[in-house]
């Protein structure tokens, strides 16, 4: 299976979290204007996906409209243009295709693409939402990488767009904070099992869970480690003493000389 390197700029840039996000001045998560300040500061950016009724890749975190619209229920329910005629509470956008955002992008600085578990037990997918964003990254030129959390979507990927960088974004997996992800599911994923399964170069583990053998393993054989989300500079120090890089939110990590 091939398995495409990470791109260096994932290495080299920190990582913002949903891109530039900062409320108070407007700039809700993954939206236009956060995406727009994160390219123009000069940092690399992360994102999520999610689908729509019509099979389109959004730039949304949540499957639910709820937390951050005035409208509810499902993004999954609404149209590509529907949904893009929903304002971000907080802001002045709507919400984005995964096109248009790669148009804002232009390569201008590395995208990291999220791609949301669809079946809300890291299942096996039916594949749709994968298509949407391999088709939206035809063509693309710019430095590029996608993951999940759900291996199946990673899996998909490899077999749609086998010469994009892929990786596992992986967890402590507290069954708690997971519901409901069944325990045992948790119980599996933590351990990382599909890393080579998929043709993974890379994972984004959570930042207060680094120590994990199984993480520093995948470290000493030379696969970057990338990590969420780091909030405080202090944590970043931290994180950094494993982690390649860091997903970051809430502060401006430093950028290189």
């Amino acid at each position: 299976m091939t398995r495409p390197a990470l791109p260096a700029g994932f290495l080299r840039l920190p990582v913002t979290h949903r891109a530039l996000h900062d409320r108070a001045q407007g700039r809700i998560e993954n939206s236009p204007a956060a995406i727009r300040a994160a390219v123009e500061a000069g940092y690399a950016i992360e994102v999520d996906v999610q689908l729509s009724a019509d099979g389109q890749a959004m730039v949304f975190h949540d499957d639910e409209l709820d937390r951050l619209t005035a409208e509810r229920g499902p993004v999954s329910a609404r149209s590509a243009a529907a949904l893009g005629q929903i304002v971000l509470t907080g802001g002045t956008d709507t919400i984005p295709t995964l096109g248009a955002v790669l148009d804002m992008v232009a390569g201008k600085v590395p995208l990291l693409i999220e791609i949301k578990d669809q079946t809300g037990v890291m299942g096996e997918t039916d594949g749709r939402l994968e298509a949407a964003v391999a088709e939206a990254l035809a063509g693309y030129a710019g430095e590029v990488a996608v993951m999940s959390f759900n291996p199946h979507s990673v899996a998909h990927m490899a077999r749609l767009a086998p010469h994009i960088a892929r990786g596992l974004t992986t967890s402590s997996y507290d069954p708690d904070d997971w519901a409901p992800v069944p325990a045992e599911v948790c119980e599996r994923l933590r351990g990382i099992p599909d890393f080579d399964r998929v043709g993974a170069s890379f994972i984004s583990h959570q930042g207060n869970d680094l120590t994990r053998p199984r993480v520093l393993d995948l470290r000493a054989a030379g696969v970057p480690v990338l990590c969420w989300t780091i909030r405080t500079p202090e944590q970043e120090a931290m994180a950094r003493q494993i982690a390649a890089n860091v997903t970051f939110e809430g502060y401006l990590s430093a950028l290189p000389a």
